[in-house]
């Protein structure tokens, strides 16, 4: 049995032998579902600490978060990601300012210009052809956004993208530095990213120059859902600051056992994470290599000198993408085949791409269960003779067209519209595909063609688009004429 994490060692203690006249109601006795952690659910009583003004074993255990990614300091999230980044972009960015963002940032930094009220400037990221996936933000793209609107309060990005594609941050950084402006990396998937070299990944935005960080560590590191941090470097924003936003977006009542288990992640990792990813390293590599043997399956990182000649953008490797459109199969479809036939739940499809996330949790026998389905899978498309056919993959996405900001269009009147009567009229609401959670459109954009398109193209694959407003799916949301 492992030792218990300090954090956990000291609520044991204070939950010893006390009678609990105090919240939660279940009074660590009454328990109607096993398996929970009821007896390390407490609230902010004496000793505990407070997650929102931490000066004793919350702080300690911060401080030990930080010393591992190597912040300057680090908050626990238990919120999710989502609060941290609404929270470190409000900390950055003043009501009513204008920002320089990624397009294809997760709902959650849309969410936060909205809220802001902010005049967003869009960076569009290329688009990777060979697996139609938004590929890295270029630092040069964000020196010519720094030069044309210098009056921005802050750039914000994702990186790693939800298919892991990795930008240059260390550059990007340097040349928001040069503008004094902050930059905030939405760095939800690389939590793993730079903690041992064992691992071959990516280093991370913590040390590579970003001002304020924020990373879901449940993804891909030993933590339960909707444990994150919040990490801050350098001295462009203010700690301060980004704890009121956290006051503001993160719940006062912060969860013991979620912050039981980001500690105890950390202790793990400090423990035992070289071997752990050492592990994982061996794993990948074995998997890739077996991959080179596929044929209708294309799993991007099997063709090296292919992905350099076709311009790859840099990318993390634990995030295993596959293609199936040389056999003319959807990601949906190919999705469904593996849950049903094989009991392999994967973490997302879009067009005729399938993407497997993997963590240090997993074994050797996980990957082996997982080549085997599609090895299998594999051979049964090369014996029906199948050839490739019309891909499925959803058209690129037009340019952004922007009306108005995202504030003043939610706060418009509003109706619904058939999407066939839709094109050429100004978006009222959010649609994305979830995951990822990068919408397709926005409010206060113009809708094009090429958007109703890709709704289109996406309910044929199987893929379903969420709607934050509309009541009935064959509707959008539009600014009433």
């Amino acid at each position: 049995m492992k030792e218990y994490a300090p954090l956990q060692k000291e609520i044991k203690k204070l939950t010893a032998n006390t009678l609990p006249m105090h919240m939660p109601g279940h009074k660590r006795g009454l328990t109607p579902a096993d398996g929970l952690p009821y007896d390390w659910d407490i609230t902010e009583i004496s000793g505990a600490d407070d997650l929102h003004c931490a000066n004793g074993i919350l702080k300690d255990a911060m401080e030990r978060a930080s010393a591992l990614w190597g912040s300057r300091r680090t908050w626990f999230l238990v919120g999710g990601s989502t609060c941290g980044i609404l929270a470190a972009i409000r900390a950055a960015a003043p009501f009513g300012s204008e920002v320089i963002a990624a397009r294809n940032c997760h709902r959650s930094v849309y969410h936060a210009i909205e809220l802001g009220g902010y005049k967003v400037h869009w960076i569009v990221p290329e688009q990777y052809q060979r697996f139609r996936i938004s590929g890295h933000i270029a630092p040069g793209q964000v020196c010519s956004m720094l030069r044309r609107f210098p009056d921005s309060a802050a750039v914000i990005l994702t990186s790693p993208t939800y298919e892991g594609v990795v930008s240059d941050i260390g550059k990007i950084a340097e040349e928001c530095h040069r503008y004094g402006i902050p930059l905030v990396v939405d760095e939800a998937h690389g939590a793993h990213f730079g903690l041992f070299e064992e691992g071959g990944f990516p280093e991370s935005a913590v040390t590579l120059g970003a001002d304020a960080v924020v990373q879901s560590i449940h993804k891909t590191l030993p933590s339960l859902t909707q444990t994150a941090l919040l990490h801050l470097q350098g001295d462009l924003l203010s700690g301060k600051e980004i704890e009121r936003q956290l006051g503001i977006f993160e719940t006062s009542s912060p969860s013991y056992p979620l912050m039981i288990s980001i500690d105890s992640c950390v202790q793990l990792l400090r423990d035992e994470g070289p071997a752990l990813f050492k592990e994982w390293k061996r794993n990948l590599d074995e998997f890739y290599r077996f991959a080179e043997e596929l044929v209708y399956i294309k799993a991007w990182g099997t063709n090296e000198r292919e992905e350099r000649r076709k311009e790859a953008p840099p990318r993390d490797r634990s995030k295993i993408l596959l293609s199936f459109g040389k056999a003319g199969m959807s990601g949906a479809e190919a999705a469904q085949i593996l849950r049903r036939k094989y009991g392999v739940e994967t973490e997302m499809s879009s067009g005729s791409n399938v993407l497997a996330m993997t963590g240090c949790g997993d074994s050797a026998e996980n990957y082996r269960r997982f080549c085997s389905a599609l090895r299998e899978m594999d051979r049964f498309l090369r014996e029906s003779g199948l050839k490739a056919e019309v891909s499925r993959d959803t058209v690129k996405l037009p340019g952004v067209r922007t009306v108005c900001r995202i504030l003043d269009a939610v706060s418009s009147p509003r109706e619904e519209v058939p999407l066939t009567e839709a094109e050429g009229r100004i978006c009222g609401e959010y649609l994305y595909a979830y995951p990822p959670g990068i919408p397709i459109l926005a409010p206060g954009e113009y809708i094009e063609r090429e958007h109703l398109m890709i709704i289109r193209q996406m309910e044929e694959n199987g893929d379903t688009v969420h709607h934050t407003d509309a009541s009935d799916s064959r509707c959008i949301v539009c600014l009433s004429e």
